[in-house]
């Protein structure tokens, strides 16, 4: 029996954990992902252990599970053209960068939709597209401290503390998910 999303293309241009959380999520769902990565060192997480598995971080192995990856820079105009390619013939992309940065390379939203008009296009970032904070990144550990979640962990009188895993990526990603599917 097919997965329900095996019909889908999704172009993931994220790192790290929010995003790759997500289309990780699409994937187990039979999503066809397609991960862009930069040439040389790809994902941040490839890196990241121990524990490795066969020389590979068993973090990135596990958060981009079910994806075909590829490299590309996005800094070339070659790079920018293939992107837009892929974007054409996806039905979804993810994206975690900066607000504005892929609006800077010609791949925002306004320019792709207009060759692919029926692409879902998740932008996911820690404060948001606009507003004060838009231009500053987010990550896990700064938005559970601004949450307050550290207020309630650890010991009772003890110092504010992270969660013991990366939970607001995660939630960020279920619920970048979520709205994909939606």
């Amino acid at each position: 029996m097919p997965l329900p999303l095996a019909h889908i293309r999704v172009l993931d241009l994220s790192r790290v954990l929010a995003g790759p959380h997500c289309t990780m999520l699409l994937g187990d769902l039979g999503a066809e992902v397609i991960k862009v990565e930069r040439p040389g060192s790809g994902d941040d997480t490839r890196h990241w252990g121990p524990p490795f598995v066969g020389g590979e971080s068993a973090y990135y192995l596990a958060c981009n599970r079910n994806k075909k990856s590829i490299t590309l820079n996005l800094k070339s105009r070659r790079g920018r053209e293939i992107a837009a390619e892929l974007a054409a013939q996806s039905d979804v992309l993810v994206e975690n960068l900066l607000p504005g940065t892929l609006d800077e390379l010609g791949l925002g939203y306004e320019a792709l939709s207009a060759r692919n008009p029926r692409l879902v296009y998740c932008s996911i970032s820690g404060f948001g597209q606009d507003g004060p904070y838009r231009d500053r990144p987010g990550y896990d550990l700064l938005v559970q401290a601004m949450g307050g979640v550290m207020s309630i962990t650890g010991e009772p009188d003890g110092e504010p503390m992270k969660v013991g895993v990366a939970i607001s990526d995660i939630t960020a990603g279920l619920y970048a998910a979520t709205a994909i599917l939606a």
